[in-house]
């Protein structure tokens, strides 16, 4: 057995350094807390900061991460993630890996609009603590988005919904947060400023989504961009459970994306005969 002081003994107990548990036999501390002191009295929301941040959020923190957390948590079969989850269940996936394929597309498109808000809202911050007024910040900072992006505004107008049902509870959330002293409501003035922007831009309204209004509320709340796709990971992967899971109840083998009554629409050329030798 190798000696407290060996040299080689300390270089692999430094392979992994973490800040986040301490556990040895009998023992699991999350950032310094006994488990069982957590267990029972830590909400769901709690621990999530508890672990990201390295302290327990305060009830408002926690309420309003909770009210992003539940917001997100599904949009549908039509969602390209879920859509994966129940096809991969058909084909034969246990749920952890209809989970893997289905949380493996919320990338840049399908997943990424949060972070993206995120990153565009805290840049509009610095613009405007700068000095540059609110709203040509967000002109300002929706130009140099579109440059280097393209036409697309992450966390504004949806495909399918007119407005997005679940941004204007969420923003209210943040007001009420605001007055009572939980946040600033900076970033909900800054999200507001963009919508804005853009309904001038466009000559009608464009309305933030889901996305946006959450990514208020994690740059309300001081999560880091990457962050915010985290945290809206976490929320969709109870969706993504919940369908895989109604999925193999319902059964069903090999299930693609339409019923096979309706295929799909071949463009490439006509029969042809191949030349023969």
């Amino acid at each position: 057995m190798a000696e407290r002081n060996d040299p080689t003994l300390a270089a692999a107990q430094d392979w992994w350094t973490t800040s986040i548990i301490d556990m040895h036999p009998g023992v699991i501390r999350f950032r310094g807390y006994a488990i069982e002191d957590l267990i029972g009295r830590t909400s769901y929301a709690q621990m999530v900061w508890l672990m990201l941040r390295g302290e327990l959020p305060s009830k408002g923190e926690a309420d309003l991460l909770e009210a992003a957390l539940v917001a997100a948590v599904d949009h549908g079969p039509q969602a390209p993630s879920i859509a994966i989850a129940r096809m991969a269940v058909t084909c034969g996936l246990p749920l952890n890996g209809a989970m893997a394929s289905a949380i493996n597309t919320l990338d840049d498109v399908h997943g990424g609009a949060g972070e993206q808000a995120v990153a565009l809202y805290v840049a509009i911050a610095a613009r405007v603590e700068a000095g540059t007024a609110l709203d040509a910040a967000a002109a300002a900072a929706l130009d140099a988005w579109q440059k280097a992006h393209g036409k697309h505004i992450p966390g504004f107008g949806h495909r399918f919904h007119p407005v997005d049902p679940r941004a204007p509870r969420l923003l209210a959330l943040v007001d009420a947060a605001a007055a009572a002293g939980t946040v600033s409501g900076r970033f909900a003035s800054i999200g507001r400023a963009v919508e804005a922007a853009l309904a001038e831009r466009a000559r009608r309204r464009v309305p933030m989504n889901i996305d946006g209004a959450t990514a208020v509320i994690f740059a309300e709340l001081g999560f880091p961009p990457p962050l915010g796709r985290g945290l809206f990971l976490l929320s969709r992967a109870i969706g993504i459970l919940a369908h895989a899971w109604e999925q193999s109840q319902q059964g069903g083998r090999i299930k693609g994306p339409m019923p096979p009554e309706f295929l799909y629409r071949y463009r490439g050329a006509p029969p042809r005969p191949l030349a023969q030798d």
